[in-house]
Formats: C-alpha cells, structure tokens, sequence
C-alpha cells in the first residue's frame, strides 16, 4: 500500500497506520522483554472493510521477525485469525507449556 506509513509507537505500546495525517489502523501491544502480546487489532469506522487491520498485523508481523527478539502472543482474536491463516509465521508465536 503506497502513501500509507507504519510505526512502532513504543511509548504508546502499539503499531500504527497511517494515510497522511490520518490514523487508520492500530495493534496494540504488552511488551515484557520476550514476548509481545498482541492484545487489539482496531481500525477506525471511516477506514474499516479495506484490509487495513490484516495490513498493520501483516507489517507488525514482519516487524517483530526482523528484530528477532521476542515472540508473540495472539491475545486479540483478530490477530489468531490472522496467525492461523498466516501458517507460515507460526514459528514466531510463544510456545506454550502443556501440563
């Protein structure tokens, strides 16, 4: 998507989207060192049903592989949706002890 830009927005705890000066898209995030729990994908009303949530998600993903020092957790149902139709990005999700 050209003319949009995307942000890390670590004082504030989420991703962002940008068109110009407007927000369109968030992924907001708990950070504890290791793992980033991606707790809500929300999408402003003006901007919604254009693929904008799955593209913050898409480019947060990308984000977090690059720096290679945490995993995820998929609080936000959204964000498992998109994990589960994204196989290809499992290895990045926080394994989770059984027993």
């Amino acid at each position: 998507m050209t003319g949009f830009r995307f942000s890390d927005e670590k004082d504030a705890s989420r991703f962002t989207l940008h068109r110009g000066d407007d927000l369109v898209s968030v992924l907001d995030y708990r950070d504890d060192g290791r793992t980033l729990a991606l707790t809500r994908a929300y999408t402003v009303p003006a901007f919604r049903g254009r693929g904008y949530a799955a593209d913050v998600v898409e480019r947060a993903v990308a984000d977090i592989e690059q720096r290679a020092d945490r995993t995820v957790r998929p609080v936000c149902w959204y964000v498992a949706d998109w994990f589960d139709a994204h196989p290809d990005h499992a290895g990045l999700l926080e394994q989770r002890s059984v027993g």
